[in-house]
């Protein structure tokens, strides 16, 4: 019996491939960090640096580490094929930034030039450099686009920092976002929706009357959807927390949901979906038929 297993495990260490007894390759990327370590200011650096980039077409003047990973709607794209290639007239620019996770973002709203779009670019940094750039991109056709639209209220809202006392813990700023995003999979759950609320979806606006007591509660759709593989950033002098996610399970579209809480409670809503689908008007109504979030 002795001899028979060794037997056996010898001819299982020679019928085993190179590849399992040595591992995986090695990935080409610079790895995500469990414990990455930046500053405030080194943030508050990349993501202009990265606004001036993208009017100007060309990423270079980011600190990138040399094995940067570069993402565009989730899919990992070579450096000369991104839209940061590209110079965009920006018409606005909202940036967030997290110091405890080393992660940036940055909304910007393009209404000019050969075609409109709005951005949600991530970047992760660490000891001063840029590992990773993962940019949504919405364009003419996407989930209730209208850059018209969302420049104008963008414009209008309130995204200044808070005062200490208006802050929110973290721990309840992701409570309140994954409960908030469990309703899409009818999880009802304690959300925390605050008066008056607005939510931008796109192009399309819950308030577009300015009604002091307006809900981001309008408009939730029925049925089931589930959004997975959720990525959180938190600016807690901002509010706000961002998750990068999918948006309809592990092969749904790109999607960014941001939130802005001010005592506890949700405020301001902004989403960005990549998956085709009815527009909004320039006034912040439904286009096409569908649903007009404002109704009731």
């Amino acid at each position: 019996m002795i001899r028979k297993a060794l037997l056996a495990g010898f001819l299982a260490s020679v019928a085993t491939p190179a590849l399992a007894q040595n591992g995986p390759p090695p990935s080409p990327w610079a790895p995500l960090q469990d414990r990455p370590t930046c500053t405030r200011d080194e943030l508050k650096a990349a993501t202009a640096a990265y606004v001036e980039a993208q009017r100007k077409g060309d990423i270079s003047g980011l600190p990138l580490h040399e094995k940067v990973h570069l993402l565009e709607n989730m899919e990992t794209v070579e450096r000369s094929a991104g839209l940061w290639n590209t110079a965009l007239p920006v018409a606005s620019a909202l940036n967030f930034h997290d110091d405890k996770r080393c992660k940036t973002f940055t909304e910007i709203v393009v209404t000019e030039g050969a075609s409109p779009y709005i951005l949600g670019t991530r970047l992760y940094m660490h000891e001063g450099k840029v590992i990773r750039v993962d940019s949504i991109v919405t364009k003419p056709g996407d989930w209730l686009f209208n850059a018209n639209a969302f420049l104008k209220y963008t414009q209008q809202e309130d995204w200044s920092p808070l005062h200490p006392y208006q802050r929110t813990d973290p721990a309840e700023m992701i409570r309140g976002a994954n409960a908030y995003l469990d309703g899409f999979a009818d999880k009802f759950s304690d959300i925390p929706w605050g008066v008056p609320c607005a939510r931008l979806e796109g192009g399309a606006y819950t308030n577009r009357d300015n009604k002091p007591d307006a809900s981001c509660e309008v408009g939730m759709p029925p049925g089931v959807l589930y959004i997975v593989n959720r990525d959180y950033l938190i600016d807690e002098e901002m509010g706000v927390i961002n998750v990068f996610c999918r948006f309809g399970g592990s092969d749904g579209g790109p999607d960014s949901h941001t939130f802005r809480y001010i005592d506890g409670k949700f405020r301001l809503i902004h989403t960005l979906t990549a998956i085709p689908g009815p527009q909004a008007n320039d006034e912040g109504g439904m286009a096409r038929g569908a649903a007009d979030p404002n109704a009731t």
